[in-house]
């Protein structure tokens, strides 16, 4: 017995720039900080996303375009040769598999240490993250970082086109350019943490001018239906202050709605909230929406239900972290119906090695053969029944 009848739409194949999905759901961008020091995806990380490979599509988690750009240890990057070398063995991997794969490109701006990056980090304002950070000598009062002139501003632009362009020859299907959480280019779009007076502050016009350049520059380097974007309206992540997200996002969308990405990234999407209704009127291309999900476990049924209510919203795919981590064969799990894993200890999900991230179980292989198997003949019976209807 399969959910496929209750919730059709969620397993249906769906279109993504040149891409065809084999169902709607998505694995949301993770950070895990299991590379190495210098940022290259370790053997480990190649198991673990091979081992979620089911996903429609795999967001990769966040890696910087520049050393100034590293938050926390042992994150990814993709700014040299080792990081696409140690990209591409992760991506050869999925792609046997018959998966498919985007990078998500993030630069910390002032969410960042020199213990981290021997570097201060860099920011639209001098405004230091208002809480400690993270580095391998344990947490750390935060640093005022450097205000960011107009030619580190060009700088910071190419670097995320040439690492959009390192990821398309780590054999990504392409990027997602990460404007949410707080990071760099969300510091541009919130008045909090941009006071700036020049042509990249003060209006909305300027505000949002920085995002527009990157997104722009991207698009340019590996072609806009390879790119997506990720924003996270009134998000107060990382000390986030919007101020105007009511007025923020319209003008942000308003400014790349006729660009023709692959698509646009909601965090933490609720379909009865007003900002993600008009943001869905606004976006002409694909939605993707991360529904959000009880803090302290996973649903049962793995977040079908929040998904089919953002679907019934008009998000048009479901992106979901926790329980692609918990669960590497979680689309089997959520078309039969079957129980989910929940997270063992929320602390392994940013630290260690194999535990709490490639030891989480799959349901039995042949039983996952045989279920997938009736999966396909439900499907081919409601087709039929389609079409005599």
């Amino acid at each position: 017995m399969t959910n496929a009848a209750a919730s059709p739409k969620i397993f249906e194949p769906a279109g993504l720039g040149p891409l065809t999905l084999p169902h709607r759901l998505v694995m949301a961008p993770l950070t895990r900080n299991r590379a190495t020091a210098e940022g290259v995806p370790t053997p480990l990380m190649t198991a673990y996303y091979t081992q979620r490979a089911s996903a429609g599509l795999i967001i990769a988690e966040a890696s910087t375009p520049s050393a100034v750009g590293q938050t926390y240890p042992n994150i990814t990057a993709i700014h040299s040769p080792a990081h696409v070398e140690g990209w591409r063995r992760v991506t050869d991997a999925v792609r046997a598999e018959g998966g498919r794969m985007f990078l998500q490109i993030q630069h910390g701006g002032r969410v960042g240490h020199p213990d981290n990056s021997g570097l201060v980090p860099v920011a639209p304002s001098p405004v230091a993250l208002p809480e400690t950070i993270h580095t391998p000598a344990g947490r750390v009062p935060s640093v005022v970082p450097h205000e960011m002139t107009t030619e580190d501003i060009r700088t910071t632009v190419a670097d995320f086109a040439s690492a959009a362009c390192n990821a398309i020859d780590a054999g990504f299907e392409g990027v997602e350019v990460h404007g949410a959480n707080g990071y760099l280019l969300h510091q541009f779009l919130a008045r909090g943490t941009n006071r700036r007076t020049d042509g990249y502050g003060g209006s909305l016009a300027g505000r949002i001018r920085f995002v527009v350049e990157v997104v722009d520059a991207v698009a340019e380097a590996v072609g806009r239906e390879r790119v997506g974007l990720r924003v996270s309206p009134g998000s107060v992540v990382n000390g986030i202050e919007e101020g105007d997200t009511e007025q923020l996002y319209p003008a942000l969308l308003g400014a790349l709605s006729d660009r023709g990405l692959a698509y646009l990234h909601v965090v933490r999407a609720d379909p009865e909230d007003s900002v993600l209704q008009r943001i869905r009127k606004d976006w002409p291309g694909t939605l993707i929406a991360n529904p959000l999900l009880p803090a302290d476990h996973i649903p049962d049924d793995g977040g079908l239900a929040h998904g089919e209510r953002l679907l019934a919203a008009g998000a048009d795919l479901i992106a979901l972290g926790r329980p692609f981590l918990a669960n590497p064969d979680l689309v089997h799990r959520m078309r039969t119906g079957a129980p989910v894993n929940q997270v063992r200890d929320a602390h392994l999900m940013y630290v260690g090695g194999a535990e709490g991230y490639t030891d989480y179980p799959a349901l039995d292989a042949d039983a996952d053969a045989d279920a997938d198997a009736d999966a396909d003949a439900d499907a081919d019976a409601d087709a039929d029944a389609d079409a005599d209807a």
